[in-house]
């Protein structure tokens, strides 16, 4: 369909079928970007440190993109058949990346050879696209429409996939069927092309058939996605996997076995049944003791209901809220109460503060000063808190670092730590708003703390003692920094 030259813009952009290859554009630019992002969170996810992973991932894609862009000037002939036979590619390596990816992960040693090698594939072959495309159309625009359009729709493709794949694809499918999925639209748009491009292809039953094929191995990957996921997250825990599922937050997983189970969030362990009880008797019960009153209690984090039940131990707490961001999580123990929204002028005289590592920056943020100062002004007068600060003994500049932040917020702070067989030695940081003593009672028949045991709990070993760190602030977020460093180091 040449270009006269007395067509306008308008007319051509008329046309139902350079319409209809401009939509063709759309969508595999989106879906190109979409296999970008299901690798850096997946990198994320089983490797931490979620900035670190996106920069290469982003970096490797990219680089491969122009490799592949370089690559599509030694493609002379048959354009259209190899445009077609691109996206069959491109569907079955992007759309099964992330199910093999995990499936590596759980049984090579060498992983990111593995991973970086699939992001340089993929990158590569969907570098192709956009170039081939541009010969395909330009007996049918004039350069400067065509390139303006093309890319013009490139970008705004781009654009969707940004938008779908944290607020829609991953909260509603998950990265193993996201990645299906987008595999099943690559091919879809080959064996629409053969259409679009019937032109210039020969025979192209036998091009259809093959991509027939495709579609019907992305489909039955997408039907088998739940089955490929639990093989996936069988090879990365122990004991049998009971109950799993994606949140628009987290992947929940519960696994049992052994007499006990235990939660974990997007692959961390969070507690086990077995000996739970001694991380939540020491996360709340010295914290009552300092606290001077217990009316009003605030719980952050902590949705699997878990602090709630050491709270309610006390008769006079005549009010607990609770704040998770995962309804999911708060839904798992269906005695709590609704989640409530936090009032700005509400102080509290206990608060518990039960948040996940601080392993990205959005966890990080709420290690911050400006959340201590926000904690701290919610404290009631002679109130209480405490903080999880990781491990004292693993990670022994991140829980000074908590401590020290605490400190520049205001806050008097009271190190402990307690030996929890399933995480390994673990740290709090007790705080008020003004000076105070270690408590030195608890509330009487608890399974591990006693008035003989608690004073322990704040003493520290030459091995876990004080060492120097920074602040952590919401322009640095250092903590992080430590974190990461520290645990990769012990992995």
């Amino acid at each position: 369909m040449p270009v006269s030259p007395g067509d306008s813009d308008l007319a051509r952009a008329a046309r139902p079928q350079t319409t209809a290859l401009f939509v063709a554009v759309l969508l595999v630019s989106t879906c190109g970007l979409v296999y970008e992002l299901a690798a850096g969170a997946l990198a994320s996810y089983v490797l931490g440190d979620s900035v670190t992973q996106f920069s290469l991932v982003i970096g490797i894609y990219l680089s491969a993109m122009g490799l592949g862009a370089y690559l599509s000037r030694f493609l002379e002939t048959g354009l259209a058949r190899r445009f077609v036979d691109l996206e069959l590619a491109v569907a079955l390596v992007g759309g099964f990346s992330a199910p093999v990816l995990f499936l590596c992960f759980g049984h090579i040693t060498h992983f990111r050879p593995i991973l970086f090698g699939v992001v340089a594939l993929v990158g590569t072959l969907v570098g192709v696209e956009i170039p081939l495309f541009l010969r395909i159309l330009r007996q049918r625009l004039e350069f400067k429409d065509l390139v303006a359009n093309v890319l013009s729709v490139d970008y705004l493709g781009a654009l969707v996939a940004s938008l779908l794949f944290p607020l829609l694809l991953v909260p509603r499918l998950g990265l193993v069927r996201t990645s299906l999925a987008m595999g099943l639209v690559n091919a879809l748009v080959g064996l629409w092309s053969t259409w679009l491009l019937a032109e210039e292809l020969r025979a192209p039953g036998w091009v259809r058939a093959r991509c027939a094929l495709v579609i019907l191995a992305c489909g039955a990957g997408l039907l088998g996605a739940g089955r490929l996921t639990s093989l996936a997250e069988e090879a990365l825990f122990t004991d049998p996997i009971v109950y799993a599922r994606q949140t628009a937050y987290q992947r929940i997983v519960i696994t049992a076995g052994r007499g006990s189970f235990q939660l974990f969030l997007d692959g961390n362990l969070q507690f086990s049944s077995a000996d739970e009880y001694r991380y939540h008797e020491a996360l709340v019960h010295p914290t009552f003791a300092a606290a001077a009153r217990h009316r009003s209690v605030l719980v952050l984090g902590g949705g699997d209901g878990l602090a709630l039940r050491e709270i309610l131990r006390y008769p006079e707490v005549q009010q607990v809220t609770l704040v998770d961001i995962d309804p999911a999580m708060t839904s798992l123990a269906t005695e709590l109460p609704m989640v409530r929204e936090l009032p700005d002028d509400v102080r509290f005289d206990v608060v518990i503060v039960d948040f996940p590592d601080p392993n990205n920056f959005s966890l990080g943020k709420l290690y911050t000063t400006r959340f201590y100062r926000l904690l701290r002004a919610h404290l009631a007068t002679g109130g209480a808190a405490v903080v999880q600060s990781t491990s004292p003994l693993l990670a022994r500049v991140s829980f000074w670092c908590i401590t020290t932040t605490m400190e520049a917020a205001g806050l008097f702070v009271r190190p402990l730590h307690v030996a929890v067989p399933s995480f390994g030695e673990w740290g709090f940081a007790l705080a008020r708003a003004e000076p105070f003593e270690p408590p030195r009672s608890v509330l009487p028949g608890l399974r591990f703390l006693s008035d003989a045991v608690l004073p322990g709990l704040f003493q520290f070993g030459p091995d876990v003692s004080r060492v120097p760190a920074e602040v952590n602030r919401l322009d640095n977020q250092v903590l992080v920094q430590y974190y990461e460093a520290e645990w990769r180091r012990i992995e």
